[in-house]
C-alpha cells in the first residue's frame, strides 16, 4: 500500500518475552492505535535486556540516528531493577548523559507521599532520564517514560504501557487512517490464488491480504483489501468479486 503516512516501528524489550515466559499484549495494542490515526507501523523487533542489543535496534530503527523510520515506540526495561536498562542504553544510542530528572522525581514522590511509600535508591531509578528528553505522563503508577529523537521509550506493564500511550499520541502527527475491506470467500486459498494476484497486481496502491481459516469441516479464506482512497478499495473490491465469480 502506498502512503506519505509517518513510519513507525516497535522496539520490545526483555529476556522474558524472548524465553516466553511472559506474552506481549504491547504491541498488538499500540499496532491498532497507530493504524487508526494514519502512523504507517513497518516493524516489530524484539531483543534482550541487554545494552548493546538495544542501542543497536536504536540505530537501525530510528530515522533521528540513521535508522529506517520515522518514529519507534519502546516496550520494557524502565523498572527500578538491576535488568532495566533501557534508559542508559537510550542515552547511549543518541549521544547523551543521564541522570535524576527533577520532573519526574517531583511527580514519583508526590505519589510516594499520598501512599506512604518509602523513598529508596531503587525507586529512584525509575527517574533517572536521558538529558534532553521529554516525558510521558503515566498517570498509572506515576514513573514517567520519555521522548528523545524519534523513540518514544515507555514501560513493559502492560497497564501502565497504555497510560503511557493514552498520553503520548495527542503529541504526534497522524497521517490518513487506512481504509479496510474485507470479503468473505468459502473457497480455500489455493482456489483463489491466482485471481486475487491478478487483481493486487491491478490495484498496486492498495494491499491485498488473504487469510485461510477453517469452519464447520470446510475451508474458507477472508480477503483483505487495504487503502488510503475508499473509492479505490471499493474499486478493487468490484474487481475482485468479479474475478472471482462472487
Amino acid at each position: 500500500m502506498q502512503s506519505d503516512n509517518p513510519t513507525a516501528a516497535i522496539l520490545l524489550i526483555g529476556d522474558e518475552i524472548l524465553s516466553g515466559r511472559t506474552r506481549d499484549l504491547n504491541a498488538h495494542h499500540l499496532a491498532g492505535i497507530l493504524n487508526g490515526i494514519g502512523i504507517d507501523l513497518r516493524e516489530i523487533r524484539v531483543v534482550a535486556d541487554d545494552h548493546g542489543a538495544i542501542v543497536a535496534a536504536l540505530s537501525a530503527l530510528d530515522k533521528a540516528i540513521g535508522g529506517a523510520w520515522d518514529m519507534v515506540f519502546t516496550s520494557g526495561g524502565i523498572g527500578p531493577t538491576h535488568d532495566d536498562i533501557t534508559a542508559d542504553a537510550v542515552a547511549d544510542a543518541y549521544g547523551t548523559s543521564i541522570e535524576i530528572n527533577p520532573e519526574a522525581r517531583r511527580m514519583m514522590e508526590e505519589r510516594w507521599s499520598r501512599l506512604g511509600t518509602e523513598i529508596t535508591p531503587s525507586r529512584l531509578r525509575m527517574a533517572r532520564i536521558p538529558v534532553g528528553a521529554t516525558l510521558i505522563e503515566n498517570a498509572e503508577s506515576a514513573a514517567p517514560g520519555f521522548s528523545i529523537g524519534g523513540a518514544h521509550v515507555m514501560a513493559g506493564v502492560p497497564s501502565v504501557f497504555r497510560s503511557m500511550v493514552e498520553a503520548l499520541i495527542p503529541r504526534l502527527n497522524p497521517g490518513r487512517p487506512p481504509v479496510s475491506l474485507t470479503i468473505r470467500v468459502d473457497r480455500p486459498e489455493s482456489e483463489i490464488a491466482e485471481g486475487l494476484r491478478a487483481v493486487a497486481a491491478d490495484f498496486p496502491d492498495l494491499s491485498l491480504g488473504s487469510y485461510p481459516f477453517r469452519e464447520d469441516g470446510g475451508f474458507g479464506t477472508n480477503l483483505v483489501l487495504r487503502g488510503l482512497d475508499e473509492a479505490r478499495v471499493e474499486q478493487a473490491a468490484a474487481a475482485l468479486r468479479n474475478r472471482l465469480s462472487l
